[in-house]
């Protein structure tokens, strides 16, 4: 699946000759924006009448051209998206060819650019349903500004300047070029707004608008990116711009300026374009034919002196606001995203509620899990305040939803899908292509700047373990290294266009004065990022970076090295440092190579951090992060938990993955293949001998997320096939960790000892997602699940399979029944491994294990089965014993906890005395002796009694109380007698604890 391209260059595709183009590449627009398809709007729209549009445009080309023509001349057939045209009659004659061809080139135009948006980006396809904003669309809020706001000098990093401002001045898409206050119509438009509030999203709803006709009051509308624009330099004319990126409109583009045509430019992305409105720096131009550069004529478009009847709107990032004069601008309006949480609520239900919105193979119980998902979203919104205001943010809105997609509705995971992925590509749907500051010389991006200043911050939150930061952290972090005016300039278009992206005043109690990152993850996966790009270097380290990669081209030129070393030693250490180079030039390179060994150190160290361990594993940290928590809220004053950051190594990993450091070297944060290499190479040992060190189940799991995120197949493979027992008991198996277990396990062939799925909330599907890893586990325990009669058919698939090797299976308490164990007799009759087989408590009844002992005989290699607590009958037990009685190998059946009565236990004593090999379990006594296996069956009820019916435990306790008693009565020897008072204690202690609730 290719990258998508960012908005400036899919902007400068759109835009080349229509002969190149499918279509009118102008669809892929959204992806530019910041938070793109689908994170930005969604208000309900009306479908328009059909022909509306069409029908007034071609009128209005007509009498422009000097020739009327009736209303009923004209007829309209289609949809909004497509108004055909079809004159029936004219009393004047034929249209001129001109005017007939005018029309249709408008049209060609609308359906190219309703093409292009309809394109979903890679992003979108792949993690959720896909949106039409002709259709469904929320609309950020939308506030009227004014130029003295915006003059007003930047304020400092301080909660009350970054908390949103009321919108009292609330203004629609639709009224934008209405009049202004004093009365005066309003021609030019500034639109600003923050990364991530839903600017290029809006134009982009309002082009889609002008296309299907809902846009009445414009009759062209004509885009261009100032980004495609910034890169030409060459003088070329209006006219022969807009043909140049628009071919269709050849036909009109004469009538531009010559007639009453209602035009309206869109300039996206000011912020790529130095403007001069000084008229010693742009001449004055009035001709659409006149070749000037390109930047001459944006600035002659919003003069007014060229095509003064022409509308405009502009958009940009705050910094860039003050580069238009306020004379020249009608009225500026602020993007305030999603202030209100009734907008967050609408988008998500509109986002998760799609139909198709869980895949393909969920179709059952779609509905209602998209219903529950929105409520505990909903209510999360309302109870935890956090999570909206980072909502505020359309972008994060996104981001939100496609992480549930991945929790939830991602069936089977493709290899290649990760949670770094889905945040990296989260960042470049904001930031691609983006540069801090068009004006500074160094040309930094803005993705590399946040990476070295937030990235920072959030790194050193990590290591101190902390969320919060004061405005004197924030300082002390952006502030400390700035020596230089650029790099002051930097740190201020920074705070007024990006910083409110990363970071929003915390809405705990008793922290309103410090920040928090807009979403928890996002500090852990920038704090990997600066820890990755190599940014946490000695003074040492950076100087053998940069000295290394010129030692071999420029060794002999001075100045440049004097020019590199400058930046980080004293003038007094050159003369000394110089000759160094000279004489030990390798020294610095490996210098430099040390500092990948840190940063494989570091995601080793927090990768295996005791202090983290027991907590819950990272996906389950995410989703209560957005959904949170149920039940009762934490009492402010309660001691809160100490932070956890899982994720933070993990990130590590999936940053480092051949995908990711393709994306990120698109936002200009570069890391090579070598440093990934060496990078996995100095960890491998360290992390291969901490996961043998036998991890908690949850750590376990988050083990493996890291080597699914890591994305090297050859890693993987070694970490894994050390890893011979793997214990995942008590982690809620999604389908998301059932795929990352099999991606990861199935990186190699060998057989693993063990596998315990005990209580993992497995089903069916579960088992088909893991049946390549359960061919090769010999012990595989699947006790409390949700295992009913279509589980076991695959389990019987499973142990039907030629290169199973499983030898013990544990199914006990699951709802098998009847049927499954129609299933499981029907794989033991075929089964060449299984040696081994628990159904303890799986509600078999009589009719079950009759079932099992029909098939039981076809079987050669079962030694031990476990048929306790399934109602069974004296007529069933004796079936089963006699049965197992002919058996070649079966050594051992479990009858405890069953309806036997005194004659079927005599019975089956019997049966035991003149035995071939077999032993039956049925009670703790064996005749006037204890069993040797009555504190196995006592382990087995503890350990399942919360599972368990407890008042039908408490009567068959009573029943084995009185049995041992008779028995202890029918024998003389004392040592017996000892015996059976000690197995009574157990029993009665058990009792008492189960009837005062203890146990």
């Amino acid at each position: 699946m290719g990258c998508p391209l960012s908005f400036r260059q899919r902007m400068s595709r759109a835009m080349q000759c229509q002969s190149c183009l499918p279509w009118g590449s102008w669809t892929q627009l959204h992806r530019s924006l910041p938070g793109s398809r689908g994170t930005r709007s969604v208000y309900l729209c009306a479908a328009s009448v059909p022909g509306a549009a069409g029908s007034y445009l071609l009128r209005k080309i007509l009498r422009t051209s000097g020739i009327s023509l009736p209303r009923g001349c004209v007829h309209y057939q289609g949809r909004s998206q497509e108004h055909s045209v079809q004159p029936s009659s004219s009393r004047h004659g034929l249209s001129p060819l001109r005017n007939v061809a005018s029309s249709d080139a408008i049209k060609k135009h609308q359906k190219s650019l309703s093409a292009w948006f309809s394109h979903q980006p890679n992003e979108e396809r792949q993690f959720g349903p896909s949106f039409s904003l002709d259709a469904v669309h929320v609309d950020p809020v939308i506030r009227e500004s004014s130029l003295e706001e915006i003059l007003k000098p930047s304020p400092d990093l301080t909660i009350q300047n970054q908390l949103q401002q009321p919108c009292s001045q609330v203004i629609s898409l639709q009224n934008l070029f209405d009049v202004d206050a004093c009365g005066r119509q309003v021609k030019n438009v500034v639109l600003y707004g923050t990364v991530g509030t839903g600017k290029s999203t809006l134009i982009k709803k309002m082009v889609v608008d002008w296309c299907h006709g809902r846009l009445p009051r414009f009759e062209l509308v004509i885009p261009f990116s100032c980004e495609d624009l910034s890169h030409s330099h060459a003088p070329i004319s209006l006219r022969r711009l807009i043909t140049k990126k628009y071919q269709h409109l050849r036909d009109v583009v004469p009538m531009l300026g010559a007639s009453n045509l209602k035009v309206l430019f869109i300039l996206n992305g000011l912020e790529r374009l130095n403007l001069d409105f000084r008229l010693a720096g742009t001449e004055l131009c009035c001709d659409p034919n006149e070749p000037v550069p390109p930047s001459a004529i944006v600035v002659n478009l919003l003069r007014k002196y060229l095509l003064p009847e022409a509308s405009i709107i502009v958009t940009t990032r705050p910094s860039a606001v003050r580069r238009i004069p306020g004379k020249y601008v009608g009225r500026y309006a602020e993007i305030c995203g999603f202030s209100d949480t009734n907008l967050q609520k609408l988008y998500f239900q509109m986002r998760l509620s799609q139909p198709g919105c869980t895949g393909e193979d969920s179709v059952g119980s779609s509905s209602g899990e998209q219903e529950n998902l929105v409520e505990m979203l909903s209510r999360n919104l309302e109870r935890h305040n956090q999570i909206a205001a980072a909502c505020f943010l359309p972008s994060y809105c996104w981001l939100v939803c496609t992480t549930l997609h991945f929790l939830y509705f991602t069936r089977t995971v493709p290899p290649s899908q990760t949670l770094t992925g889905i945040y990296t590509s989260f960042l470049r749907l904001n930031f691609s292509g983006e540069v801090l500051d068009s004006t500074d010389p160094t040309n930094i991006s803005m993705m590399k700047y946040v990476a070295k200043m937030v990235g920072k911050l959030a790194y050193e939150g990590v290591m101190s373990r902390k969320t919060c930061f004061s405005e004197d952290d924030l300082q002390q972090c952006f502030e400390v290294e700035m020596k230089t005016e650029s790099e002051l300039n930097l740190l201020e278009v920074f705070r007024s266009d990006v910083f409110r992206f990363f970071l929003t005043p915390c809405v705990q109690p008793g922290k309103e004065h410090t920040f928090v990152f807009t979403i928890p993850a996002m500090q852990e996966y920038l704090a990997a990022l600066y820890v990755v790009l190599g940014e946490k270097k000695t003074l040492a380290q950076r100087v053998g970076k940069e000295l290394s990669e010129i030692i071999g081209k420029v060794s002999e030129d001075v100045a440049v090295v004097l020019s590199i070393i400058s930046k980080v030693l004293p003038l007094r250490f050159l003369p000394v440092f110089f000759n160094l180079l000279k004489i030990f030039p390798r020294y610095f390179s490996r210098l430099s190579g040390k500092d990948r060994d840190t940063i494989a150190h570091t995601m080793a160290e927090e990768l295996f951090k005791e202090e983290d361990y027991y907590n819950d594993d990272v996906l389950d940290q995410i989703n209560s992060s957005i959904l949170g928590v149920e039940g009762p809220m934490r009492h402010p004053d309660e001691a809160p938990d100490d932070e956890v950051f899982e994720l933070f190594p993990i990130f590590m990993g999936g940053i480092l993955s051949r995908r990711n450091r393709a994306i990120l070297e698109q936002l200009g944060c570069s890391i090579k293949n070598l440093a990934a290499f060496e990078i996995a190479k100095a960890m491998k040992k360290t992390v291969i001998r901490n996961s043998r060190k036998g991890l908690p189940p949850s750590e376990l799991m988050d083990y493996l997320f890291f080597l699914h995120e890591f994305q090297n197949e050859r890693f993987t493979a070694e970490a894994i096939r050390s890893l011979r027992t793997v214990n995942l008991s008590s982690v809620k198996m999604t389908p998301l960790k059932c795929s990352v277990l099999a991606s990861v396990m199935g990186t190699t062939c060998h057989e693993v000892e063990e596998l315990n799925l005990t209580s993992c909330n497995l089903d069916t599907s579960s088992l088909r997602i893991l049946f390549p890893v359960l061919l090769r586990c010999k012990a595989l325990h699947l006790q409390l699940n949700s295992l009913g009669s279509d589980a076991c058919k695959e389990i019987r698939d499973l142990l039907l399979h030629d290169k199973c090797v499983v030898s013990n299976l544990r199914l006990a308490n699951n709802p098998v029944g009847e049927q499954g164990a129609q299933y499981l007799a029907e794989a033991l009759a075929g089964n060449h491994s299984l040696t081994h087989l628990s159904l303890l408590h799986t509600a078999l009844g009589d009719r079950g294990a009759e079932v099992i002992a029909q098939d039981l005989a076809k079987n050669q290699h079962l030694q031990e089965l476990n048929l306790g607590y399934n109602s069974l009958t004296d007529t069933a037990a004796l079936h089963v014993v006699e049965v197992a009685k002919k058996h070649a190998t079966l050594d051992k059946v479990h009858l405890y906890f069953n309806d036997i009565s005194e004659d079927g236990k005599r019975a089956l004593h019997s049966l035991r005395m003149d035995r071939d090999g077999v032993r039956a379990l049925v009670f703790l006594t064996a005749g006037t002796d204890v069993s040797d296996y009555w504190s196995n069956i006592l382990n087995v009820v503890q350990r399942n009694l919360p599972f368990w019916d407890r008042e039908r435990v408490r009567q068959h306790l009573a029943l084995i109380l009185q049995d041992l008693e008779s028995s202890r009565r029918q024998t003389a020897n004392p040592w017996r007698k000892a015996k059976f008072l000690r197995v009574e204690s157990e029993v009665k202690k058990m009792l008492g604890k189960l009837q005062h609730g203890t146990l």
